[in-house]
């Protein structure tokens, strides 16, 4: 988790930091073979030097990015879970929980369908 604390040391509400680091911890005990790091100023997770999943914090909400194909393959289930979504991003609002077999099951996509990837992004 060090490579995350500068980012969760500015974020002023507390109870966002907390929710954050919370996520950010989960990600990094569930899957010990991603590689966490910031890019773009972001949480982020990679396999192989692809993109996995990525966070982003704003005042209403915790961004989940899993890319678009991730938020398409689950928009129904993002919808189910209580949340909202871009094509880019799912929305957690802060007073809400976090369905972590929800998490779990986007980024086990991500692994399995990017698993032949070469590329940070999909194509």
């Amino acid at each position: 988790m060090e490579v995350f604390a500068e980012f969760l040391s500015q974020i002023e509400n507390p109870q966002h930091r907390a929710g954050t680091e919370e996520v950010l911890t989960w990600v990094t005990k569930k899957f010990p073979n991603l590689l966490p790091k910031i890019a773009w100023n972001q949480p982020m997770f990679t396999d192989h030097g692809t993109f996995i999943i990525g966070f982003s914090v704003s005042k209403q909400h915790l961004a989940v990015s899993p890319e678009k194909a991730g938020i398409a393959h689950f928009s129904e289930a993002i919808l189910q879970a209580g949340y909202d979504h871009t094509q880019q991003l799912m929305r957690i609002k802060w007073d809400r929980p976090v369905d972590f077999s929800l998490l779990e099951k986007m980024i086990e996509f991500n692994r399995l369908d990017k698993a032949d990837c070469s590329t940070f992004w999909r194509k």
